[in-house]
């Protein structure tokens, strides 16, 4: 334990002096003269994105509070059990490609730092916040799903959410939001576009950059995506990329509303050696009452991305259906 309270110390220590190191770090350039920001980078996060209420607006932990949460999860460590957890096999499987304890410590109490509390803004009146479950359940919602994972029932594909039918990712976005596990992009750069492939759906935002946010050019408005379009300029040091054109067909943020009116604003900015802070805001007013904007912390990886192969969309949703059949049957013949 003396040794996990050290080690925990000096990651304290580390992180509370990334400010200062973010003000003199000398930013790599590309051949351009540009920020280089390429390589695999990971988003994984154990730092919820509203923040629980007894922080008020404070937007980072103690020490004190970071070595106790830190001394609570080595514990919990220390006490599992070593044998299979209660689930079965299946929660074996499942938990060993969870990913969400984050790579380095993240004081933050909660990525949302706007509005000040840290909470997601109110919703519009009316603005639908459909629910997602798994397996044959109904919710009684109606189709289109727009959620990203679970479903509103199984009576067909169109009844699964979006990344069980290998559309768009649950955590992929945009914007990229810390989940279960693939919480990782890799970056691409030459002097006029960007690429910010994510290995969830292994999806490829392809973004041309101009030289001001004047010069930007819009897509059609009658041209939409369900990633919609991206459009991207440097702002000193930072990349900006501006998306709009979204089809509709997706949750604006999580469950709710649409995305149909959404414009998002994705900031990267090179802090560290193995560091980039990711922002993102969120602005759609037909669906919140006012834009909220989140930080998220990405780590460089030493590694490369391979191509994610979507299981649902070979196997998954088959079994999906074909065991709600046999679901419907024995409750039919009476053995449910």
């Amino acid at each position: 334990m003396k040794t996990t309270s050290s080690l925990v110390s000096l990651v304290v220590a580390a992180t509370l002096s990334l400010p200062l190191m973010a003000q003199d770090y000398d930013v790599p350039r590309t051949e351009w003269g540009q920020p280089d920001l390429q390589g695999v980078w990971n988003w994984s996060s154990n730092v919820p994105m509203q923040r629980p209420t007894r922080y008020g607006e404070r937007q980072f932990l103690t020490p004190e509070e970071v070595e106790e949460a830190a001394r609570r999860r080595a514990a919990a460590d220390a006490n599992s059990d070593a044998a299979l957890p209660i689930e079965g096999v299946d929660g074996s499987y499942n938990d060993f490609w969870i990913e969400n304890a984050g790579i380095g410590e993240n004081v933050r109490t909660s990525h949302i730092v706007y509005p000040t509390d840290g909470r997601l803004p109110d919703l519009q009146e009316g603005v639908t916040n459909q629910q997602g479950v798994y397996g044959g359940i109904t919710t009684g919602d109606t189709r289109p799903v727009r959620i990203a994972a679970g479903g509103i029932g199984a009576d067909g594909p169109e009844d699964r959410g979006l990344s069980e039918r290998c559309i768009i990712g649950f955590n992929a976005g945009p914007p990229m939001i810390p989940s279960l596990y693939n919480n990782n992009v890799q970056i691409f750069q030459n002097q006029d576009t960007a690429v910010l492939m994510t290995e969830m759906i292994h999806d490829a935002c392809i973004v041309p950059i101009y030289d001001s946010v004047e010069d930007m050019e819009s897509l059609d408005d009658e041209i939409r995506f369900y990633t919609g379009d991206s459009r991207g300029y440097w702002d000193g040091d930072t990349l900006v990329v501006v998306t709009k054109n979204f089809n509709g067909l997706s949750a604006s943020f999580g469950q709710a509303g649409t995305s149909y009116d959404k414009v998002l604003t994705e900031k990267f900015s090179r802090v560290g050696p193995f560091t980039v802070d990711y922002e993102f805001t969120v602005d759609d007013p037909s669906t919140y009452t006012d834009k909220f904007t989140a930080i998220v912390s990405m780590t460089k990886v030493a590694g490369l991305l391979y191509e994610y192969g979507c299981h649902e969309g070979n196997y998954g949703m088959v079994n999906i259906l074909r065991g709600a059949r046999v679901e419907e049957r024995m409750a039919a013949e009476g053995q449910l």
